[in-house]
């Protein structure tokens, strides 16, 4: 299968230079290796046979299809780039038109009314006619006729409009298979296709693309899946014992003056188990002389900050300087304040870095860091500059990570010659499967404990309809002496997408709510001005904060108890579950309204259920990645996968990323560098899969 990388696809019969040059910029496909695995998207059975009068009455979407009979007539018409010929089609039970655009002089020549045809193609209605627009056209004994089910491939309209089509892709295909002389050698070890069931790889290969019977297509997704996750999982866990083997770390074996002070005096309530369990791990990692890279996930409100505090006083307690880095100014203030606020008692030294730090300040924080006199450092990219020098970084933590770019991470590791401890946070829950491929080279850690006295926050679904029943709900709860806040998904009205627009709401919201003073939030706003509206809110001289999502982090006002979201039908359930985290965060009783239209697709309907059912952020995450795909969830695109799918799926595959990750363990345990004779092609196909890309595995 390695050698078929190195066949240029236009040797391949059917294909040719030209169409080569075409199938590389549409769709990537350079080699014979690419055009096998560019996989069918669906199957249709071409063995059976539809007749035009069920399709009429069919009243719904039609898939790829066939039709048996005769051209009763052919008409040409427009003329120039607009001329189509259009042919009317008959079985006997019904009628309808088939139209081509190109090729019109050949296809023309080539039917005759006298002969009987079988149509392939996608039905459509067009002026209330049903029409097959460029269908393949076959004769009955044709073998493309009768081949049983046919595989659908992805296509882009420019290679349609070049006459190449899904047949013309498993022609090519078929040619390739049929000129191998030898089976496809599995790359998988033995003992991994016999203790998974697996088929063998040639016929899995065959299988995808012309399954005799679905049955035996699903064997061969499955097999075929199984050794795209099986690659990565075991591609992972070598990079990740590599890494834990070779990368030095500080050794912080000491626990003194800066953690015990704290814990005894300035802890604002008792951890959870949650949070000591985390600690404990996260202290066993920096004990020893190997770098930790850990990953700690939790929902809003668990307390991650607290955490990843108390672990940065321990890199000070052994002689060592730390750093928080936050994805944006309003989040990096508010863990400088949190952290400020909690450890004023003892004296820490902690500072701000953000893009508007005033250059005198910043001169004084370049001149504590280098000192080594600064113990913390909070900001955003500010801290990653090239001017931003530590006497003695030992332990960094990275907020929301995944709002930050490889190479702006990597940049931290040059900021100490033994790279510091890395802690990555994140408050948006990933999937299990997602976070075993992601970030399967962490290890992971996960707060699942609400501190003490805090409550579920309610959510419920309402609609405009229902607009001033919730109106009066925020009514009693200002009068209560709460807050409120009002989220919009835009700043300015948009009449096509119909969106309630913050500045239409502003103003009706201050209309309604009279009495009390309204802050004003959008992400384009000048951030001095951003920060006085958030201060007026914060502080309560504001009641009512009006918002697009740039609260959805970095605003903590325990006394908010209320959110109204409007349109939440256009959020994803990811960002909807960090919207409502901004609530609750008191002692009191919360709310989040979900308000909508009452006509919505039936997906979404499904995706509110979800919100208003559970506050669990793993149940959510799941779900969300179920309803969306993994698509750029969670940074995916930029946490270095070594290996691209073309047929797995992290969002719907998750039993098949579990056996393929035991499985790699199971290899591993036996034989770490895959040395073992039985193991070498093995070996060789992750090194060529992954010599294609960069390794960015060392980088958290």
């Amino acid at each position: 299968m390695l050698s078929l990388r190195n066949f240029d696809i236009k040797f391949i019969k059917g294909i040719g230079p030209a169409r080569a040059e075409l199938l590389q910029k549409e769709l990537g496909l350079r080699s014979a290796y690419d055009l096998l695995h560019h996989y069918p998207t669906s199957y249709v059975d071409r063995s059976k046979i539809y007749s035009i009068r069920s399709l009429l009455s069919a009243g719904q979407e039609l898939p790829y299809l066939q039709v048996k009979g005769r051209f009763v007539s052919f008409n040409t018409l427009g003329e120039g780039a607009k001329m189509r010929l259009v042919g009317l089609f008959s079985d006997g039970t019904a009628t309808m038109e088939v139209t081509w655009f190109r090729g019109i002089k050949n296809i023309r020549s080539s039917l005759s009314p006298q002969k009987e045809y079988i149509l392939f193609g996608k039905p459509g209605t067009f002026n209330g006619r049903l029409q097959m627009t460029h269908p393949e056209v076959d004769s009955p004994d044709s073998a493309a006729a009768t081949q049983g089910m046919r595989g659908v491939y992805p296509l882009t309209e420019r290679l349609r409009q070049r006459n190449f089509g899904s047949r013309q892709i498993f022609t090519a295909i078929q040619n390739l298979l049929t000129s191998r002389t030898t089976p496809f050698s599995d790359t998988l070890p033995a003992e991994v296709v016999r203790s998974q069931g697996l088929m063998p790889l040639d016929a899995a290969i065959r299988a995808i693309h012309l399954p005799p019977d679905p049955q035996t297509l699903q064997q061969a997704r499955f097999r075929l899946k199984f050794e795209e996750l099986f690659y990565i999982q075991t591609d992972i866990l070598m990079r990740s014992q590599k890494r834990k083997a070779q990368i030095a770390g500080h050794p912080m074996p000491r626990v003194g003056y800066w953690f015990n002070t704290f814990y005894k005096e300035c802890l604002p309530f008792e951890l959870t188990g949650a949070q000591k369990r985390v600690i404990k791990e996260i202290r066993a990692d920096i004990m020893g002389n190997r770098q930790m890279n850990r990953l700690v996930q939790g929902d809003v409100g668990c307390g991650k900050t607290l955490v990843a505090l108390m672990c940065m006083l321990l890199a000070i307690d052994n002689g060592y300087q730390a750093c928080l880095m936050a994805p944006t100014e309003i989040l990096a203030t508010q863990h400088y304040q949190t952290i400020r606020d909690l450890a004023a008692k003892i004296g820490l030294n902690v500072k701000l870095l953000t893009g508007s730090t005033r250059a005198k300040e910043r001169a004084e924080i370049h001149r504590q860091l280098t000192e080594g006199t600064l113990h913390l450092l909070v900001g955003t990219h500010a801290v990653i500059e090239d001017t931003v020098q530590f006497r003695n970084l030992g332990f960094v933590v990275i907020d929301e990570q995944h709002r930050f770019g490889v190479a702006q991470r990597a940049r931290l590791w040059a900021k100490n010659d033994i790279p510091p401890h890395v802690l990555v946070m994140t408050a948006t829950p990933i999937p299990r499967t997602l976070a075993m491929t992601v970030y399967g080279d962490l290890d992971v850690s996960v707060i699942d404990e609400l501190p003490p006295g805090r409550k579920p926050v309610e959510t419920l679904l309402r609609f405009d309809e229902q607009r001033f029943r919730v109106y009066q709900a925020v009514g009693r709860q200002l009068r209560a002496g709460h807050q409120v806040y009002f989220v919009y998904p835009l700043i300015e009205e948009n009449e096509k997408l119909d969106l309630k627009s913050l500045e239409e709401g502003y103003e009706s919201i201050c209309e309604t709510f009279r009495d009390y003073r309204v802050a004003f939030v959008h992400g384009k706003m000048k951030p001095a001005e951003k920060d006085h509206q958030m201060e007026l809110f914060a502080s309560g001289k504001a009641a009512i904060m009006v918002a697009t999502t740039v609260i959805e982090v970095g605003v903590n006002v325990p006394n908010a108890t209320t959110m109204i979201i409007e349109n939440a039908e256009r959020f994803g359930l990811s960002q909807l579950h960090q919207l409502r985290g901004r609530v609750g965060r008191g002692a009191d009783k919360s709310y989040c309204i979900l308000m909508s239209k009452y006509k919505i697709a039936k997906e979404t309907r499904q995706r509110l259920d979800v919100m208003t059912s559970t506050t669990d952020g793993f149940v959510i995450a799941e779900a969300d990645m179920q309803f969306r795909g993994p698509g750029d969830i969670e940074g995916t695109m930029q946490s270095g996968m070594p290996f691209e799918l073309h047929i797995a799926n992290l969002a719907t595959d998750g039993q098949i990323i579990g056996a393929a990750r035991r499985a790699a363990e199971t290899l591993l345990a036996s034989d770490p560098d895959l040395s073992r004779p039985e193991n070498t092609l093995l070996a060789r196909t992750i090194r060529e899969i992954a010599r294609r890309t960069i390794d960015w595995s060392q980088i958290s």
